[in-house]
């Protein structure tokens, strides 16, 4: 095989590594897997079921396209507990489709267009608690039981606009659930009993749109087999329109049911007087009406006769009026609102609540009227500015309305001396006074998502939960030593509040502001902080700040982080932007920069100074100094030359030699060397002519350039060579310029005479040039007896005049 080849096959193993089959069949992969193995690949456009991870845990696969699921789609997901394949297409489902399914506990199959349901599909779901078939377009629900073998189910959910009939047996198996779901809204058949057999029944939701309106036997035998005492009924779908049908509602009643909703339900004041009537003395404790449509005008006095004391909770979300100015006020109604403690009344677009209204809630202790039409004014109507009212309130909600005035709502509920919570949220506040009057009482206040800019001290010091979430607030330093939990996320906070406005402060939350940086000091100065949540911030990773955020992370602190590690991410410096906290690594470098600095210096001073030491042994110092040196002498030279050759006395050099000699052997130099050659005794010798530093340097001169000059006007250089020359500072110059003038003048420039034994190894090694001569020139020696002097005599002339011996 090409190693192309094998490049391509393991690039096509790698992408299969994890999936549960890897097979030319158009499965497409799907890869949008989380950490905690939840595999969401709703709204892809597959058509297929994807192959994903053999580990995967959950699998959301709604809103696909699915037609069918094949036996070997989900093979090997042994591990899967939750399969979603809601919102498909899905028509045709293998028999042993779900067979390798042992560990799946949730499956919804609901607004597909399965035609009939099977058996096999379910036999070996043996862990399956949940199960959605609802929606799809079988007619009845199969023989033998499809849910037989399911002795686990606790919710289950079935029916839908198709179903048309429900028989004894249909649901064998089913012996116990949490939750019931039947949509039956066309329900035409119903055997006595077919529910009756499951108990406990947690909670019943029923849609029986049609047998309500058509078939009250009917409607009557369904909520005779699911009603009892502690099993909360939904019913939904209903329309109410007169007392037939409202009386299948009386099996519900003679069952003492206790909870009962609608949803999506319309009602004529007709039928709510007699649903009044037929919950007459039942101990109905819970009525909740959700999706509401009333057509009358609210006059339901006729059943004030009925008794409805034990009705401790009411409540009404999305209610709808049709001729809203119709409508009547509800002081007709003590019979209904003197016994509630709950009253809900949310998003029912109510403006006001009459005091005198208020006034019947006499054992009110919860009222919720959040998502309305409230005003200042309209709320001061409602909680009786003047009068005494709601005095056993403990909660008031009125959160998205259209308030505006903290100091008026303040007010207000001064006077409610048992209210320990108070819901403002949503509202139009903008502003805190400097003072508020609440009661004493209050615990427990909620004004976020308001635009309030400021905290002043019109907020209570009683407060042991505070949540001023979005908001636009950017500092907090008002002391309130019973707060226990205080939620400011969503603000434009910099830094964190002082703990020491929060002796008790046992719960922060800080998320999604402007907040740079906290460190083990901010958390210290909460004396009994538990839990923090401040991610969703723009951080700046510092050193500091890292390694001490890392180790909260790993709960080694006091205070834990609730919120999870990525919510901790870098937002500076840049090169670290959009990196979680927890896996920052910051180096030495940037983190002990003086130290890093410091060493630097000190290693690079350090090396300098090895370098300097090891330059100067090698003596390059030396080097460049009489390069520099050189280099100007010969710049001289050629000034000098250019002169000559103007004034034409290009001549002959004026001196036969330049002595160069330790002070020390000036004796020498004087009494034997300048007469001999100065002066010969021999006939016919000619004199020569010496350069000699005492007698021809001119003073004043730089002894660089009388060096130079004094080599360049000599024919030859005569190094007079002993121990004294070789230590003598003075005699340095001239050797330094010597030694370089050798380069151009070539070897036959220099005489060397020893005056005493002295080999090269005692010239100093710099001057290698010289050293090099010592080797290869042949040196004249200063004899020590007399009979040797005449013939050093006579080669020492031969050497000046260039001649041979």
């Amino acid at each position: 095989m090409s190693g192309g080849c094998r490049t391509l096959l393991l690039v096509f193993l790698s992408s299969c590594t994890g999936l549960s089959a890897c097979t030319g069949d158009g499965r497409s992969p799907c890869s949008r897997c989380d950490p905690q193995l939840s595999c969401n690949c709703s709204h892809a456009g597959l058509t297929r079921v994807p192959m994903v991870t053999d580990r995967a845990l959950s699998l959301d696969l709604s809103f696909n396209n699915i037609t069918t699921v094949t036996d070997d789609d989900l093979t090997g997901h042994a591990s899967l507990r939750t399969l979603d394949l809601h919102g498909n297409r899905l028509s045709v489902i293998h028999q042993s489709a779900f067979d390798s399914l042992w560990s799946l506990e949730e499956l919804d199959l609901s607004d597909n267009q399965l035609a009939a349901l099977s058996q096999e599909w379910f036999k070996k779901l043996v862990a399956l608690q949940r199960l959605n078939l609802l929606n799809n377009p079988y007619r009845y629900l199969g023989s033998p039981s499809v849910f037989y073998g399911l002795i686990r189910l606790r919710r289950l959910a079935f029916g839908g606009p198709a179903l048309e009939e429900l028989r004894r047996g249909d649901l064998c198996g089913v012996t116990q659930l949490e939750e019931l779901t039947v949509h039956a809204n066309n329900l035409s058949r119903y055997e006595s009993g077919t529910l009756a057999d499951i108990w406990p029944l947690g909670r019943v939701t029923l849609s029986l749109h049609r047998p309500f309106l058509t078939d009250g036997a009917l409607a009557s035998a369904v909520l005779a087999d699911v009603s009892y005492p502690e099993t909360p009924m939904v019913l939904e779908d209903l329309h109410l329109t007169g007392n037939p049908s409202v009386q299948p509602l009386r099996e519900s009643a003679r069952r003492r049911i206790r909870h009962l909703s609608f949803r999506n339900f319309s009602a004529s004041d007709e039928s709510i007087i007699d649903l009044f009537v037929v919950m007459d003395g039942v101990p109905l404790s819970l009525l909740h009406l959700e999706d509401v449509t009333l057509t009358g005008e609210g006059r339901w006095e006729k059943a004030n006769w009925t008794d409805q004391k034990s009705i401790d909770e009411f409540f009404v979300r999305n209610v709808l009026v049709l001729d809203v100015y119709k409508f009547t006020s509800f002081l007709e109604l003590k019979f209904l609102l003197t016994y509630p403690r709950r009253v809900s009344v949310i998003n029912s677009r109510v403006f006001v609540m009459p005091c005198q209204t208020s006034q019947l809630l006499v054992n009110l202790q919860y009222l919720d009227l959040s998502d309305n039409l409230l005003t200042d004014l309209t709320v001061a109507e409602t909680l009786c500015e003047r009068n005494k009212t709601l005095e056993e309130l403990r909660v008031l909600n009125m959160s998205g309305n259209a308030l505006q005035s903290l100091s008026t709502l303040s007010r207000l509920v001064a006077k409610l001396t048992k209210l320990t919570h108070l819901d403002i949220s949503r509202n139009g506040y903008s502003f805190m006074p400097s003072s508020c009057s609440w009661p004493s009482t209050l615990r427990f206040l909620n004004i976020s998502r308001t635009k309030l800019t400021n905290i002043s001290p019109c907020l209570p010091t009683s407060l042991e939960v505070l949540d001023l979430n979005n908001n636009d607030l950017s500092a907090f330093t008002l002391p309130l030593p019973a707060l226990r939990e205080l939620y400011l996320s969503g603000n434009k906070f910099l830094r964190l509040p002082s703990g020491q406005l929060f002796p008790n402060l046992q719960t922060l939350t800080i998320q999604s502001n402007t907040l740079n940086t906290f460190g083990r000091s901010d958390l210290k100065s909460y004396r009994r902080l538990q839990t923090l949540q401040a991610g969703q911030n723009k951080f700046i990773c510092s050193c500091d700040f890292v390694p001490f955020l890392q180790s909260q992370l790993k709960g080694d602190g006091d205070v834990k982080l609730t919120d999870g590690e990525d919510g901790y991410v870098c937002d500076s410096p840049l090169y670290l932007q959009g990196e979680p906290v927890g896996r920052v690594r910051l180096t030495v470098v940037v983190c002990q920069r003086v130290l890093f600095v410091s060493v630097s210096c000190g290693l690079a001073l350090f090396a300098c100074a090895v370098v300097c030491v090891l330059l100067w042994r090698l003596h390059v110092f030396w080097y460049l100094k009489m390069t520099w040196a050189w280099l100007n002498a010969k710049r001289s030279t050629r000034h000098r030359q250019r002169r000559n050759d103007v004034e034409e006395s290009e001549a002959l050099l004026p001196f036969d030699a330049f002595v160069s000699y330790s002070e020390r052997d000036a004796g020498w130099v004087e009494n034997f060397l300048v007469p001999e050659l100065e002066e010969p005794r021999e006939t016919g010798s000619r004199p020569l002519t010496l350069c000699l530093h005492k007698r021809d340097f001119l003073p004043g001169q730089w002894i660089v350039d009388n060096i130079m000059s004094a080599i360049e006007r000599s024919r030859r250089t005569v190094f007079v060579l002993s121990e004294n020359f070789v230590q003598s500072d003075w005699c340095r110059y001239e050797l330094d310029f010597s030694h370089f003038w050798l380069f151009d003048a070539g070897g036959d420039a220099a005489i060397l005479i020893l005056l005493e034994p002295l080999s090269k190894d005692d010239v100093p090694k710099r001057f290698c040039k010289l050293r090099k001569l010592m080797s290869s020139t042949t040196y004249l020696e200063w004899p020590q007896e007399d009979e040797g002097k005449e013939e050093f005599w006579r080669s020492l002339r031969n050497a000046l005049k260039g001649e041979g011996n």
